[in-house]
């Protein structure tokens, strides 16, 4: 690989631990202050949505073949989380303050800041061994955490709030002369 693309690497992942860093820091501040996780997309939300839709660059990596990823499963990852922030979280004001939220948000800033980080430092060379123990070992319990109690619970809940949503509109549509 040539040195522009190391180079590029580095600055593409340490700006995205930095990134991701800045939004556990958000996420956890605003929790030290109020005590409550209903404030959780409020405070970090916005910066995720971006740095998540930021993400697709890396389906490009493994499309122009950067990184030895491919592209269908960095895809699939993308998709599948973009679409339940956007679409889920950020479409659903309900949905933002929900305890799930939180348990998301911190399981994916803290995997994300980790792996950013081994990807930054891997693109200088060999990682140390405690960062790529930590990659993968962390892994093993943040993303059943972000998954189960985290986004299933978001998109389960969510469905009780869209399904109230015909008949608000329908009932909008009534009253309208």
């Amino acid at each position: 690989m040539s040195r522009l693309f190391k180079l590029y690497l580095l600055s593409y992942n340490s700006l995205l631990a930095l990134g991701w860093t800045l939004s556990l820091f958000k996420i956890l501040s605003n929790f030290s202050l109020t005590k409550s996780v209903s404030g959780t997309y409020a405070s970090a939300g916005e910066l995720i949505c971006f740095l998540q839709t930021i993400a697709f660059l890396e389906v490009i990596h493994g499309a122009i073949g950067i990184v030895p990823s491919g592209v269908l499963f960095p895809l699939m990852q993308w998709g599948g989380r973009t679409h339940f922030l956007l679409a889920v979280v950020r479409g659903i004001n309900e949905v933002q303050k929900l305890p799930s939220v939180f348990i998301t948000f911190v399981a994916w800033s803290l995997s994300e800041v980790i792996r950013y980080l081994h990807y930054a430092i891997n693109s200088t060379g060999n990682p140390p061994y405690w960062i790529t123990y930590l990659r993968y070992t962390a892994f093993i319990v943040l993303y059943p955490i972000g998954v189960a109690p985290g986004e299933n619970s978001a998109h389960l809940l969510s469905i009780s709030v869209a399904e109230t949503v015909p008949s608000l509109v329908q009932a909008e549509i009534v009253k309208t002369p």
